[in-house]
């Protein structure tokens, strides 16, 4: 196996899907999830009726979009609406819609990591609500915060889509701390967060039948094969999913079904799989009131108000700074 020490990688996808492969549990980031292809399935995820996230939050935004964009606009100044991970931006278009009907003045500037999710964000934005100003951030979360840091604008950070989840609860407290370090006393931070709930409702949202969690999961390998020259035969893994109602834990796993060696030209790298040997690719946390409060509470952040949709499924919370 090729040494890291000897190796310069060209790119932080390269490194990280490097050290996934070689750590002994292994692991892929499931921000590599996304590329064009991975875009479209997760559209089609967010379609499936197993996937309740996509609703539950669409309940909110379209019951409290009034309530929410009254807390925004509090002090009648203009603001910048900031997305991190901003999609298709189909459940924030909600707001978007009645922020420029009720003509409140602000900016959407959204944040994502794939350049396509943005360019067709942005053109739908264009033709559905032209008043509305789009600023687009090409980056993760906090290189786009970093380059909208110095304006001096109201601040509504939003991340929905319980992406929140994607974080072992640790990480989550060092994630949201890191944005209160971005935030003005009067800014305010919107987060999605799933709630605990019949432990078969959580397993079905990811594992459709129809097989396209499955497919999402796996498009990880079809990158590898594509941008690194690697030789995953995807009909060797299996998508598998777990869920402790105990600690709200849903996993994601690809699990190799036979012996194999899997080589990555590009990183001068074999990778040797056992019979049932596990890729570790995403975490999806499932909440309490208990444990939104002590999140919360570790990162510095206050509450503001709640938003929950009409099963209890979910709720939206917004932070201030202590």
């Amino acid at each position: 196996m090729q040494e890291k020490t000897a190796l310069l990688f060209k790119t932080a996808f390269e490194e990280d899907i490097f050290n996934g492969l070689t750590n002994h549990n292994k692991y892929l980031p499931s921000k590599y999830f996304y590329d064009s292809k991975g875009d479209r399935l997760f559209q089609e995820i967010m379609a499936m009726p197993e996937y309740y996230l996509t609703d539950s939050e669409f309940n909110i935004l379209t019951n409290f979009k009034e309530q929410i964009a009254d807390l925004c606009y509090k002090e009648n100044r203009p603001f910048n609406l900031i997305e991190l991970g901003a999609g298709d931006g189909k459940k924030t278009k909600i707001l978007l819609e009645y922020l420029s009907e009720t003509n409140v003045p602000f900016n959407y500037q959204p944040i994502d990591i794939s350049q396509n999710a943005l360019d067709q964000l942005a053109l739908s934005l264009k033709k559905e609500m032209p008043k509305v100003t789009v600023q687009k951030i090409q980056g993760t979360y906090f290189e786009g915060l970093k380059k909208i840091e110095a304006s001096t604008d109201k601040k509504i950070i939003l991340f929905l889509g319980s992406n929140i989840g994607n974080m072992e609860h640790k990480n989550a407290i060092d994630f949201l701390s890191s944005i209160r370090l971005y935030m003005n006393d009067d800014d305010l931070l919107l987060v999605g967060f799933d709630l605990k709930k019949n432990p078969q409702t959580v397993l079905d949202a990811y594992n459709d039948s129809a097989g396209i969690t499955a497919a999402f999961n796996k498009n990880i390998l079809t990158r590898i094969n594509n941008t690194l020259q690697g030789n995953f035969n995807l009909d060797t893994f299996e998508h598998w999913e777990t869920y402790d109602p105990q600690t709200g834990t849903a996993k994601s796993y690809l699990v190799s079904t036979i012996e194999q060696v899997v080589t990555i030209e590009e990183l001068e790298l074999e990778i040797t799989f056992k019979a049932w040997e596990t890729i570790h690719t995403e975490i999806s946390q499932k909440y309490d009131e208990q444990s939104v409060h002590w999140i919360a509470n570790n990162a510095g952040l206050s509450i503001e108000a709640e938003f929950g949709d009409d099963k209890n499924y979910y709720k939206n919370y917004i932070f201030k700074k202590k």
